[in-house]
């Protein structure tokens, strides 16, 4: 397969994370990668846990990098969780803000190292146990930085605007324009391809699988029937990601009624007619064996 650069939609991701550190390639750097000496704490109801979670088994990191899992819904009053607190009081005199996740500590010092998700799943290709498969290869480093930046653009904040409640008509349309837009070009890609970038497993495929996911578990809710059809007209992407869910590093880090939890947790919207039009069976999808996603 040839590789060509995807147009990119303009970049304005998540909000500035409170940690930044990044894990070096030796001692000198503080942080190095070292097994044993971090953890992941997350929750995979969480779309950027669940990120994690998926590279994390991709890598296969269980005895290298051990993960502590959050519950769905934070229990503190101010969205943070409680497990998290001494981590972010150890890294931050006074800090009084909510202890989030994803959160890479260091076991070591017990404290953090970072919060920021992209930089956590780049520094967990430093693990790979034998020099294995990696998930930012050499030379695929624009295609997947545009499949991030058109998940994050094209398909999250597209998606979320088109089921905005407040929203005008034309503003609606506006978005679900852009949203159907950007899936009729990662459509064609996958277009006879079984993954995103060179015919291997990448974190392309993980950014554009978990973004799936949300859009048919959280942001179809907000949609009304005609859009959610429109939706899941694309048959190679949800073909795609059928495929992928049944892959056990993707399927069996899928808590859907988490997932539901956490929305109805902090959701402020209306619930619109897409919410009974459900595209993929994922669990069902899940419990298919791991042999049949080798197929």
């Amino acid at each position: 397969m040839s590789i060509t650069p995807l147009a990119a939609v303009p970049s304005a991701r998540r909000t500035a994370p409170v940690f930044r550190g990044r894990i070096g390639r030796d001692a000198r750097s503080g942080h190095y990668a070292v097994p044993h000496r971090y953890r992941l704490h997350l929750s995979t109801a969480c779309p950027d846990g669940l990120r994690l979670a998926v590279g994390h088994s991709l890598l296969g990191l269980d005895a290298d990098c051990p993960v502590t899992l959050l519950p769905a819904v934070p229990d503190c009053p101010d969205g943070g969780h409680s497990a998290l607190r001494p981590l972010y009081e150890a890294g931050a005199h006074h800090y009084t803000g909510p202890a989030l996740g994803p959160v890479l500590s260091d076991d070591w010092s017990g404290r953090i190292v970072s919060t920021h998700t992209p930089d956590i799943l780049r520094d967990l290709d430093r693990f790979r146990p034998g020099g294995g498969a990696r998930l930012y290869p050499s030379g695929l480093e624009s295609v997947i930085e545009a499949v991030e930046r058109m998940c994050a653009e094209g398909i999250e904040e597209a998606a979320q605007r088109a089921g905005q409640a407040g929203a005008g008509p034309a503003e609606r349309a506006a978005a679900l324009d852009v949203l159907l837009d950007t899936l009729g070009r990662l459509e064609r890609r996958l277009d006879g391809e079984s993954y995103l970038a060179d015919d291997r497993l990448t974190a392309a495929d993980i950014e554009l699988w978990v973004t799936l996911v949300q859009l048919d578990t959280v942001h179809r809710c907000h949609l009304d029937a005609s859009a959610v059809h429109r939706i899941a007209g694309h048959r190679a992407l949800w073909a795609y990601a059928r495929r992928l869910a049944a892959h056990p590093a993707f399927g069996r880090h899928l808590d859907l009624d988490g997932i539901a939890r956490r929305h109805h947790g902090r959701c402020q919207g209306l619930e619109a007619a897409g919410a009974a039009v459900q595209i993929l069976d994922w669990m069902g999808h899940a419990a298919e064996t791991p042999d049949a996603s080798r197929r």
